[in-house]
């Protein structure tokens, strides 16, 4: 205590000493489980944030980083004045205006709003600046505990993840045949790194909003390092919870101003940054085993379903390339015992296919049901030998209804009723909504229908979805 209190009364000082007023009120900030503390410091109408460091490298990092990111205009806090120990400093107070709870709506509901998307976007916007303006003339010594990512850095945080989340699961693995996958995926994270600053810790909460515009902190750990990085920590943040669309719609944002600053070729640039949300994903979990696990603080275990559903998302295409990893994943992302850890409380919304005269399915919730729409004043593809043998999941019966495009005005119908229904049912916290598309033999356009409101739904709203073709004999998780 006596420590703190004497580190207090420093900052006081060095406030004083710099604005020539009396620290009249000190506020303590909310640190989001960093290490350092910071403060509100308020003297007459003056108005500045101290920071007390644990590591003198580490500060310097951040204000060494931060003078030269000012000096190419990137907007980040200004350094005022720091101790002669460089253990505390005086920075420009930015507000209280948090990206990360400015967008609390949309990560509490999985619904984000059109200006909360556009504040998502405007500051993935400004990415690609701080990537290559920021490393202009860096020198990258300064940076700390590392100056580039680098191998030991990647095999680091996969070992972080084996040892600190894989093997507490109690999952039983083979550990060479893991090893050998982890050091594949090694030397493809790390076979181009560019002359770019990797951020390292891109996130909401490290952003702050000051006139409309993003301000960025915390950047005390970014080093020489991939694009790619930076782009996967934000849009794939586990507990943010955005859906598909916004996903693709921050990327392309993202991508058109890259494209200021370098030649981009889109497929290339998805495919490598689908190596690095794999790469995040894993470096997260361990980042929550460890916490949870070890450290003994549930909260964290909390949100492990969170990371757990983006990389089933990401495992739909599987890591082919290291087959023996993508096996252990698949596993581990349908294990029961994380069901446990937090109660998913999101909408579900089971989509059924099915033929008419076979009967309505039943609604085994309970709920009484939902929409039932009638398919069978589209165009049929079964009435037409060639088409028999195929259902509504084969590219023949898909291009027959779609040549014929009656199913594209039925479907937005479908898509306007059904988008108001989850949006209400989610502000209600209602758990469950059954939607059932039926035709003459529940095999063509009904199936077409489940599954293209199944991957419309899932691309705009958090929730869990349920497809049911109920003639075919197939139920599937989206």
């Amino acid at each position: 205590m006596a420590k703190n209190g004497y580190g207090m009364e420093a900052l006081k000082k060095l406030f004083e000493e710099y604005t020539g007023r009396h620290a009249e009120s000190v506020e303590e900030l909310n640190s989001s489980g960093s290490n350092r503390r910071y403060f509100r410091i308020k003297g007459g109408n003056t108005s500045l944030v101290g920071v007390i460091g644990t590591n003198r490298d580490e500060n310097f990092a951040f204000i060494d980083i931060g003078r030269h990111f000012i000096e190419k205009g990137i907007r980040v806090p200004r350094v005022m004045a720091v101790s002669d120990d460089g253990m505390r400093y005086i920075q420009e107070d930015l507000g209280n205006d948090q990206l990360y709870n400015l967008v609390s709506q949309g990560r509490e509901s999985g619904e984000y709003s059109s200006y909360e998307c556009r504040l998502l976007c405007h500051t993935m916007e400004m990415l690609p600046k701080i990537q290559f303006k920021g490393a202009e003339g860096l020198d990258w010594s300064i940076c700390y505990p590392e100056p580039e990512f680098n191998k030991q850095m990647v095999m680091f945080d996969l070992n972080y993840f084996k040892y600190c989340f894989l093997k507490a699961t109690g999952m039983d693995f083979n550990e060479v045949k893991l090893q050998e996958d982890f050091e594949r995926l090694q030397e493809d994270l790390v076979k181009e790194t560019g002359n770019t600053f990797m951020y390292r810790d891109f996130q909401a909460r490290n952003v702050m909003m000051k006139d409309g515009e993003p301000y960025f902190i915390d950047y005390q750990g970014g080093r020489k390092g991939p694009i790619y990085y930076d782009v996967a920590s934000f849009i794939w943040q586990a507990r943010a919870r955005y859906p598909e669309a916004l996903r693709k719609e921050m990327v392309q944002t993202y991508l058109s101003a890259l494209k200021g600053y370098t030649n981009v070729d889109e497929n290339y640039f998805l495919s490598r940054l689908r190596l690095f949300v794999l790469f995040r994903s894993l470096q997260v979990l361990g980042a929550y085993g460890f916490r949870g696990y070890f450290e003994k603080k549930p909260h964290f275990l909390a949100s492990v379903p969170f990371a757990l559903s983006n990389l089933r998302r990401l495992l739909q295409t599987p890591f082919d390339e290291y087959p023996y990893l993508n096996e252990i994943l698949t596993k581990l992302t349908t294990m029961s015992q994380f069901n446990d850890i937090v109660e998913d409380k999101r909408l579900e919304v089971r989509i059924c296919s099915f033929a008419y005269k076979k009967g309505i399915p039943a609604d085994t919730t309970g709920n009484g049901g939902g929409y039932v729409f009638d398919c069978r004043a589209i165009n049929n593809p079964g009435k037409y030998e060639h088409y028999r043998q195929f259902t509504g999941l084969d590219k023949e019966v898909i291009k027959f209804l779609e040549d014929d495009g009656g199913i594209a005005k039925f479907l937005d119908s479908v898509y306007k009723l059904v988008d108001t229904h989850v949006k209400t049912y989610i502000e209600r916290k209602f758990t469950h909504l059954q939607v059932c598309f039926g035709c003459t033999g529940g095999q063509h356009r009904s199936v077409y229908c489940a599954e293209h409101l199944a991957q419309h739904l899932s691309e705009k709203f958090d929730i869990k979805i349920t497809i049911m073709h109920r003639e075919l004999d197939i139920e599937k998780i989206l």
